[in-house]
């Protein structure tokens, strides 16, 4: 008679980190392969069509490559401008201590019993008025420049506003966008718009430096008179 042998039954733990790496495998796997619903929905994204579109992609391309120069011709023409209102600045300056002293120096001669002096008043006079035309052309001069500079930033962000739209619209549609259509330069833009503004009002505010500075320069001219000989 044959002897039945015992069976043992050998149980083998399953790690159970294992078991989650698995776990997670699975699950990025899932993650990862798209369903055909979110891939129809990829192809039909604007900025895939523009992709798989050589022409929609090279005028993308060219655009934006357009915005940066803008943004930097604008960043360049702002720097230009602070250092004109500098230099605007430092001459308005430069004529308020020019007058401080030539009055200072005035009186100080006035005190003198010397009455030549007064026969002369003229000379520190027309010194006065030589000096002060040539700082009011000078900051006219920068003033000019200001100005003309100004209305090209002014031109150049309305220009670069108007690429932007046409970027984000080519965005938007995608293939389905026209490729013959041009981004609508400023001065379109502007003629577009109705704008009423007198001439006079505006040359007036731009310059109205200049004509203080006359006015004083012209001030000064009698006054150099008086304090030579009224006192």
């Amino acid at each position: 008679m044959a002897g039945t042998k015992d069976s043992h039954i050998v149980e083998i733990p399953v790690d159970e980190e294992h078991k989650e790496k698995q776990q997670q495998q699975q699950q990025k796997q899932l993650v990862t392969v798209p369903t055909p619903g979110i891939l129809k929905v990829i192809q039909q994204h604007p900025l895939s069509e523009i992709s798989e579109s050589p022409g929609h992609l090279l005028l993308l391309k060219l655009w934006q490559r357009e915005e940066d120069l803008f943004c930097r011709r604008v960043l360049r023409k702002e720097s230009r401008l602070e250092s004109i209102k500098r230099e605007i600045f430092q001459l308005c300056c430069f004529f308020l201590i020019f007058h401080g002293f030539f009055f200072t120096i005035l009186y100080s001669s006035s005190c003198s019993d010397d009455y030549d002096v007064c026969k002369k008043w003229w000379i520190p006079s027309a010194v006065s008025l030589a000096t002060s035309l040539v700082l009011v052309f000078l900051v006219q001069a920068k003033l000019f420049l200001f100005w003309k500079v100004s209305r090209g930033v002014h031109r150049e962000r309305n220009d670069n506003r108007t690429l932007t739209r046409c970027v984000l619209e080519l965005r938007m549609k995608g293939s389905s966008f026209d490729l013959s259509k041009e981004p609508m330069s400023g001065k379109r833009m502007k003629s577009s718009s109705v704008e009423i503004k007198w001439k006079p009002v505006t040359w007036f505010s731009q310059y109205l430096i200049t004509i203080v500075l006359l006015c004083f320069a012209g001030l000064f001219f009698p006054v150099s008179k008086f304090i030579l000989c009224g006192f």
